[in-house]
């Protein structure tokens, strides 16, 4: 197995946001706090230290030690959340939606993005213990993004009425997803894993919280990875005076819209737009927004009013009933009760959270480090073969389909015609027309443009024909490179976006997890492309 490094920037997947972030670009510079190089970790460990309270380790073991109390662990994660307590114990995490049967690739890409740089850290700072965390968003109401995922090119659906806090739905109706999943896979050995292990998360559970922390622990507890759930009382207890300060003062809103303000000036979008209160309230089967007017909170959608933010958290008989952060404030909530240093994330988790810095500071918390998760593209022996056969280059690859297959035509083709350098011809002969037009009359500038237009959209006209002439006569050539492409980037994307983990786990079983821990590098902020074994 080998694999190579390329620079994101080189891939044409990643936004303007990420990569003016990972070369540290000046502009981007205000909205993070410290680059995650391995150095800088020595200073947000002191800050993090100096402003973790002790009693808020205590509430996180016990929580812990509760949601876990129905989990065989094993003995490293045990030995993590015990660790947990001491104040030399610190937190690397990631998140991610209750995806059914962890949804897309790039899922496990951010667990082993967090278990390997926990690694890194005992390596460089061997007094601090550092704990890897999974962070399931059960506290998320959106189900159309959650009920399926891919394979084998076909989408395996959960199709079921769903409202409210995804985390606490009934698992029931799974049985037929499990059905067709099963009639997907193979007989092999492998193959029967997978079906033993959707069958136990999701037939053996009764809500989808419980479902998709058997599922990870199966799969990471080994490596001693800690799944939170953060849709529990004791947690939310520690958020408490900072829910009160949101609804009281709408911090989150002032300080996001000004923070979005400056973004834009640089022209970078915002992901996320603030409201006035960025709070929902989860209660049974509903999770809505509070709003506030005049001096009345109400609890959007339904008839719950409350004359004062404390009112909201007095005692009530129904204890499921609780305050939940949105995008928002989730990663402050997180931020609250972890002894974190750094969040793991896609390129568009990190662009919001760089909307919060400014939140964080009001809020008197520390800001993490902010780290882009591995990224990577699979690639079998057979596809490798089928590339070298094609005399296809790694960065070729990467081109848009309609660029790859017109270089690789015009390559193979006997004619020869250069229809760039026609182009740049053609402009420079139209320049020289207005200048002439310009000393002679002026008024016949606007004639020379539109036919400098009109010829060179005949020129382009042209190329698409010869392109297309050439492309009918190499048919076969066409076929086999957009057949491997699409296998390599489905639908054109990244394959990690695309695919679940099933599609390989069916061939490599856990020997795939060993070689994503063996190839994916957190802190060289590189692209991946691993070559897998036959």
């Amino acid at each position: 197995m080998d694999c190579i490094q390329i620079p994101y920037k080189e891939t044409g997947y990643f936004s303007k946001i990420m990569l003016d972030y990972l070369e540290q670009k000046k502009s981007i510079q205000p909205f993070y706090h410290r680059f995650p190089s391995i150095d800088n970790f020595e200073a947000q460990i002191q800050e993090k230290s100096d402003s973790f309270p002790v009693e808020s380790r205590k509430v996180l073991v016990n929580a812990l030690e509760q949601q876990y109390q129905n989990i065989t662990l094993s003995t490293l994660t045990q030995h993590n959340i015990n660790n947990l307590v001491l104040p030399n114990t610190f937190t690397i995490t990631t998140g991610h939606q209750l995806n059914l049967f962890s949804g897309p690739l790039y899922f496990l890409y951010k667990i082993v993005s967090v278990i390997n740089l926990c690694k890194e850290l005992k390596e460089k700072y061997p007094k601090q213990n550092f704990v890897p965390i999974y962070w399931m968003a059960s506290e998320d109401h959106d189900f159309e993004e959650i009920q399926y995922f891919n394979f084998k090119s076909e989408k395996v659906i959960w199709e079921k009425e769903a409202g409210g806090a995804v985390g606490r739905l009934s698992t029931d109706g799974l049985e037929a997803v499990f059905e067709t999943f099963s009639s997907l896979l193979n007989s092999s050995i492998n193959a029967n894993e997978l079906r033993e292990l959707f069958k136990k998360a999701y037939l053996e559970h009764d809500h989808l919280t419980e479902a998709s922390r058997y599922l990870v622990n199966e799969l990471f507890g080994e490596y001693g990875l800690v799944v939170v759930d953060g849709d529990d009382q004791q947690l939310k207890s520690l958020f408490k005076p900072y829910a009160l300060q949101e609804l009281k003062e709408q911090t989150s809103f002032k300080e996001v819209t000004r923070t979005s303000e400056q973004l834009a000036r640089e022209s970078y979008p915002n992901q996320v737009h603030p409201r006035e209160i960025n709070l929902f309230y989860i209660g049974n089967g509903y999770r809505e927004r509070i709003l506030k007017k005049d001096d009345v909170y109400t609890v959007n959608n339904t008839s719950l009013s409350f004359s004062s933010a404390e009112a909201i958290f007095e005692e009530k008989e129904n204890v499921t009933d609780v305050i939940s952060g949105n995008a928002l404030l989730r990663p402050l909530y997180q931020e609250v009760i972890l002894p974190n240093l750094c969040y793991v994330g896609g390129g568009g988790e990190l662009a919001y959270w760089m909307q919060l810095k400014s939140t964080f500071k009001a809020f008197n918390i520390p800001f993490p480090m902010l780290l882009m998760r591995n990224s990577a593209l699979l690639v079998t022996k057979k596809q490798q073969k089928k590339s070298e056969k094609l005399n296809l280059t790694l960065q070729e690859l990467f081109l848009s389909q309609n660029e790859l297959i017109s270089k690789k035509v015009n390559e193979k083709s006997n004619i020869h015609f250069d229809f760039e350098s026609k182009r740049k011809q053609l402009e420079e002969n139209f320049k020289e027309l207005e200048m002439l037009a310009s000393k002679t009359d002026a008024s016949f500038i606007g004639a020379v443009k539109a036919q400098e237009k009109k010829q060179l959209k005949g020129l382009d006209h042209l190329e698409k024909r010869l392109l297309k002439a050439e492309k009918k006569k190499m048919y076969d050539l066409v076929t086999r490179i957009e057949l491997l492409q699409n296998e390599l980037f489905p639908n054109q994307s990244l394959e990690e976006r695309q695919r679940n983990f099933a599609d390989y786990y069916e061939s490599y079983g856990k020997e795939l997890l060993i070689i994503l821990f063996k190839s994916l590098k957190p802190l060289e902020q590189q692209f991946t492309v691993v070559y897998l074994p036959a």
